[in-house]
């Protein structure tokens, strides 16, 4: 029997009109408390149930009925007004009732009589903090709302651009392939490897909101071998990467978007001999990375619709959505060289 009642009791005080009557018990003892002095315990008992029951009157006549019709009309001088009103109707009431309390108290019954404005200020001013709660209460739900609303609506992004980022890998990686294939070339078993592990990390590893910078860096190292097995002497790549680089973490995908695109101009038709210079330095959190790559002085027409692109906007739009404000990103340009320098707070 003892358990149930425990049970009913927890039950109980999970719902909201257990907080009102904690909250209109509360109330009704520090009045008391701070009234028996002045006027003894009875006759404090009887006033004050008079005054906090009133008080309660004013505050679910407001929330049941005026404040359900400012929500729908949103004009809050008549809702006001409405109010005032009520207040002014329950006045003569809470007075005889005070009077009908205070009998045989000459003294306290004319203190109520008396002061018949501060009994109709204090009854308006109870259901107006009604108002504003209920208002501020609105806002502050509103306001966590909207702010799910962009959550929701940043993760729906990030998924997309994430989507896009396997395809986008997949087909140029299997373009490197495709051409050894062409030539026969004995480096093909060896392409199928690297590909293999990046392959691994993107289905496997990238599905997290972070990765470790090392895999990340390890991915990253991974596509400069398939690139250098590509093209040989035609490409001069050189990789410098100092710092702290254990115990970091970086959104996954992030930086590789950049060295695809320094392929995409180093590597063009018109340019016998290219370069890729890339220099990575982790210190204290901060990630900052300089590439450099050759390009023509005027890059070649392509017939028909362009397939690149993808990459680097897709990488800019993530960037401004995961590190806003944690991140500078200096993109400059001259007739033979493409350089990026990319400054990344990697530590909240």
């Amino acid at each position: 029997m003892v358990p149930n009642i425990k049970q009913e009791i927890v039950k109980w005080s999970k719902k909201k009109a257990f907080y009102h009557v904690v909250f209109w018990a509360s109330l009704f003892v520090v009045n008391l408390v701070a009234s028996i002095p002045q006027m003894g315990f009875a006759l404090a008992f009887l006033t004050d149930i008079v005054n906090v029951g009133f008080f309660a009157v004013i505050v679910y006549f407001n929330l049941l009925y005026l404040f359900p019709w400012y929500m729908k009309h949103k004009n809050l001088g008549y809702h006001f007004l409405s109010l005032a009103l009520a207040s002014l109707i329950l006045m003569p009431i809470k007075t005889v009732l005070f009077l009908g309390a205070t009998t045989g108290y000459p003294v306290a019954q004319y203190s109520y009589y008396s002061n018949q404005f501060f009994i109709f200020v204090s009854t308006f001013f109870a259901g107006a903090s009604a108002t504003i709660y209920q208002i501020t209460n609105e806002w502050l739900v509103q306001q966590r709302d909207k702010k799910d609303l962009e959550s929701q609506n940043l993760q729906s992004e990030l998924r997309f651009l994430k989507s896009q980022i396997n395809p986008h890998f997949l087909f140029n990686t299997l373009n490197s392939l495709y051409a050894l294939t062409l030539k026969k070339s004995d480096l093909a078993p060896e392409i199928v490897l690297k590909l293999s592990e990046m392959m691994r990390y993107m289905l496997y590893e990238c599905n997290e909101k972070e990765v470790p910078l090392s895999k990340e860096i390890n991915y990253m190292q991974n596509y400069l071998e398939l690139e250098k097995l590509r093209h040989g002497n035609k490409m001069l790549i050189d990789l410098k990467i100092n710092g702290e680089i254990e115990d970091q973490k970086i959104a996954p995908l992030m930086l590789i978007p950049f060295i695809e695109n320094s392929f995409k101009h180093g590597l063009s038709t018109q340019v016998s001999q290219g370069f890729v210079n890339l220099e990575m330095m982790v210190q204290h959190g901060d990630l900052r990375m300089t590439l450099e790559n050759s390009k023509a002085p005027s890059m070649p027409k392509i017939n028909g619709k362009r397939s690149g692109g993808i990459g680097l906007a897709n990488v800019k739009r993530r960037m401004m959505i995961l590190y806003p404000e944690k991140h500078s990103l200096s993109i400059s340009e001259s007739p033979n060289t493409y350089k990026i320098e990319l400054d990344l707070q990697l530590t909240n």
